[in-house]
């Protein structure tokens, strides 16, 4: 049997990219698409290459017939999710891809996201969705709180290490490189294309980037004490992919000997062989995290360069690889096409 499907705020990148993943999924199947502003619209018209597609027109949320949705997924803007889902059948299972319910502490949303939440009972309930690190959690979870695209491409390379105990946890300096794309699909001056061509700018610098609040929850919970990385993300002038470079203090083999066995069987995450770096391109439209290890010159200093692609493993390929976790499905269904090159 099917799981009927809704994706709320399909006409946003995230939505369009659940739909795209969704047509090669052979258990689910799709019911209802919102999209409060092209209400009324075929999706085809928002997105012309979905085209090929059978599907919904879009219509506003408050229009949607829930009885027969198994589970929805919310693509909605942050600050948004919140409201909506506080109003959705209490049996209905829901992925949210916003920031919404990222972090488990009220205060630290507040400060994060600069307002209160305003459904503090649900957020109590969510469960963080890193599917390789929480995956018992989400088999059993009501709601299932996405992370955020830059967040989970550092916890990839790093969650495993902090637990090992092989680097200095007080000298962790993270460099982000993230395409436009997770910037969402609003007009924004600063991401038209002759503003971002030929040009790399460095943004939210000096510890205000949102996605620290997921690194300081996650990574304090490890190590058992409080973390805090330095952070330095960067615009550059691509479409989709995260490359995270991190600098760290350790010993380069036993790094690499951590990573390559926490994800020995993980179908998703591959650690590359000693010394060899990872590149956007090669986990472009897939379900793929790429790892790679180098020493430094200096001894006791270790580099680790984690990419994903943002709007995939990042976001929409994350939220289906909970939502087949939530419904009993195998985990890889409808994730493992390869990456799209060149």
């Amino acid at each position: 049997m099917p799981h009927n499907i809704a994706i709320l705020g399909a006409s946003g990148y995230t939505g369009a990219e659940l739909v795209r993943l969704i047509a090669t999924h052979p258990s689910f199947e799709i019911k209802a698409l919102s999209g409060d502003r092209k209400a009324g619209q075929p999706m085809s018209s928002v997105y012309p290459h979905l085209r090929h597609m059978e599907l919904p027109d879009l219509q506003r949320i408050e229009d949607i017939d829930f009885s027969g949705i198994d589970l929805a997924f919310c693509a909605l803007p942050h600050a948004t999710s919140q409201a909506v889902i506080a109003t959705l059948p209490a049996d209905l299972k829901v992925v949210d891809l916003s920031a919404d319910f990222r972090l488990r502490d009220p205060e630290a949303y507040a400060k994060w996201y600069g307002k209160p939440h305003s459904a503090p009972e649900l957020q109590e309930t969510a469960v963080y969705g890193l599917s390789e690190f929480y995956r018992e959690e989400i088999k059993q979870a009501r709601l299932v709180a996405g992370t955020g695209c830059n967040a989970a491409t550092g916890q990839f390379a790093l969650r495993p290490l902090i637990e090992a105990g092989v680097i200095d946890l007080d000298d962790i300096v993270l460099d982000l490189k993230a395409a436009a794309s997770g910037a969402g699909r609003s007009l924004k001056e600063h991401l038209l294309s002759s503003e971002m061509s030929e040009n790399v700018k460095g943004y939210s610098v000096g510890g205000t980037h949102r996605h620290l609040g997921e690194f300081d929850q996650e990574f304090s919970a490890i190590a058992g004490r409080k973390v805090q990385v330095q952070l330095t993300p960067h615009l550059i002038p691509a479409t989709r992919g995260i490359v995270m470079t991190c600098y760290l203090k350790g010993d380069a083999d036993a790094a690499y000997g951590v990573l390559v066995k926490a994800y020995a069987d993980e179908p998703f995450v591959q650690v590359l062989p000693m010394g060899e770096m990872p590149q956007m391109k090669d986990v472009r439209a897939s379900n793929f995290c790429h790892i790679g290890v180098a020493a430094d010159r200096v001894p006791g200093r270790v580099t680790v360069i984690a990419v994903l692609d943002n709007l995939t493993k990042g976001s929409s390929g994350q939220a289906i690889q909970n939502a087949n976790l939530m419904l009993g499905e195998d985990e890889t269904v409808g994730l493992m096409a390869a990456p799209v090159y060149p």
